[in-house]
């Protein structure tokens, strides 16, 4: 992601969530933020999605992930998520967590495609409506990768 594209980043930011952070949130996160790093899913000039995520130690934490309504449900959002997998377990970290809100359960779901786990809930923690946030964990991104390659190997006759 660059400054370039938070105009783009922000309608869609708006569009998918309740409290959108704010562009000066993203701004300092991708030009201040040395343990963050931010990714965006482009169809020529058209910003479609994008995902964040912060480095802390050896685990990975994804700040966000949203992909553009007219994009949606078109594989946007899983190759986001395979990017911060990979480009996780690049930088050393071989676990990642999120929050995500207890009634997204398309997006829970999505996550588990991913072979994250629920791990615990953060009562309260969604400031619109007081919403607990599902706290879910992949704890082992190399072994995942690594059964995903085989699968699409066979799936491929490679």
């Amino acid at each position: 992601m660059k400054p370039e594209h938070l105009p783009q980043v922000m309608a869609i930011e708006k569009k998918s969530f309740p409290v959108p952070w704010s562009e000066i949130t993203y701004y300092r996160e991708i030009t201040e933020n040395p343990y963050a790093n931010y990714i965006v899913a482009m169809v020529g000039e058209e910003v479609v999605g994008y995902a964040g995520r912060w480095l802390i130690l050896d685990e990975s934490h994804i700040t966000n992930i949203a992909v553009s309504p007219g994009w949606r449900r078109q594989g946007v959002a899983r190759k986001l998520m395979e990017h911060m997998l990979r480009a996780s377990l690049m930088d050393g970290a071989n676990r990642m967590t999120l929050e995500v809100r207890r009634s997204n359960a398309g997006a829970q779901k999505l996550y588990e495609e991913f072979n994250f786990s629920p791990a615990g809930y953060r009562r309260g923690y969604y400031t619109d409506n007081n919403e607990d946030a599902l706290i879910m964990w992949q704890n082992d991104i190399a072994a995942y990768l690594g059964r995903k390659e085989q699968a699409d190997g066979k799936d491929t006759g490679n």
